[in-house]
Formats: C-alpha cells, sequence, structure tokens
C-alpha cells in the first residue's frame, strides 16, 4: 500500500485501439467480460491546470481484485492519455487507488510536493492524476467513486468470478 495514496486496486492502460485491446486481453490473457463505455466526455476536465475537451472510451474488467482499465483517447484535446501516445508509448499508464478522503489525499501529496497534473468528473466520481511520472509508466492516480461508481465497480468483479469466456464485451449492462 502507497504511504501517500492508499491501495492500488486498479492498472489503467492507455491504448490506440481500444476493440483490439479487449479481444487481446480476453482471447490470449482469459480476462473479461469488459464493460465498454465508447464514448467519454469527464466533466471539469483539466490537464496541466487548464480546461480541456478530451474525449475517451473507456473499458473495465477484473482479474481477481485488480482492476484494469483500458483507455483510447478519441481526439487531440490535451490530456495525459494523449501525451503518453504521442511520446510513442503504449500500454500500462497507471496505477489508482479508490478513496474516499480525496482531499485529505491531495494535500498528503502537496507536502510530498506531488501536485495535480489531470483531473475531472465521470459521472460523479471525481478522478485526480498527480505529477508522479519521473520514470515513465509511474504516474498515480486517486478516485473517489460515488455509489453509481462504486455498484459499476462491483458488477465488473462479480461478472469476472463466474466469466466463462462468452459475451467477452458488454456494452449494456
Amino acid at each position: 500500500m502507497s504511504r501517500i495514496f492508499g491501495v492500488a486496486r486498479q492498472n489503467g492502460y492507455v491504448v490506440r485501439d481500444i476493440e483490439a485491446a479487449m479481444q487481446h486481453w480476453s482471447s490470449q490473457l482469459g480476462i473479461g467480460p469488459w464493460f465498454y463505455l465508447p464514448d467519454l466526455a469527464p466533466k471539469d476536465f483539466r490537464y496541466r491546470g487548464q480546461p480541456s475537451p478530451a474525449t475517451m472510451s473507456v473499458a473495465f474488467a477484473n482479474t481477481g481484485n485488480l482492476q484494469i482499465e483500458l483507455i483510447q483517447p478519441l481526439n487531440d484535446a490535451p490530456s495525459a492519455y494523449r501525451d503518453f501516445l504521442a511520446a510513442g508509448r503504449e500500454g500500462l499508464q497507471h496505477l489508482s487507488s479508490w478513496e474516499e478522503n480525496l482531499e485529505q489525499i491531495i494535500r498528503r501529496a502537496a507536502d510530498h510536493g506531488i501536485g495535480i497534473y489531470h483531473e475531472g468528473r465521470l459521472g460523479g466520481a471525481r478522478f485526480v492524476y498527480f505529477a508522479t511520472e519521473t520514470h515513465p509508466g509511474t504516474v498515480y492516480e486517486v478516485a473517489a467513486p460515488d455509489e453509481r461508481t462504486w455498484e459499476l465497480f462491483r458488477k465488473v468483479r462479480e461478472a469476472a468470478l463466474s466469466w466463462d469466456g462468452s459475451d467477452p464485451i458488454r456494452t449494456r449492462w
């Protein structure tokens, strides 16, 4: 567990083709089913302190207690995801913890000289990416899920526990 950010519960991968990535993870790695949100526009999205109209596709699946998130940027608006791909990378981009005390974590990070560089809201859930990438792939995100998001995450985990390999990509649930 991170002394600053809490327990890592998710690995976030930035990909160029989310549908191909979901197919790979489900058919080659046996991880699924995927809960796919093909077109998201976070509210109050800011990158390096500036508003940004970033849009993305997102998919979630679990392997045991670890959630895997796939993210594909859909436009060229400023975001950590766009910059990650522009740097020639694809793959693990962040670790994430889910905490109710987000403001306390923001203060604790600031006490360690770590600021926010990417943030927004999806539904009622706020997410914050911290400027921790002094080595590629070590960005830390903390999200404060609302009840609806917690319900989605529970559903994703439960589906993975009994998944038989059928219906690997789900857009309705």
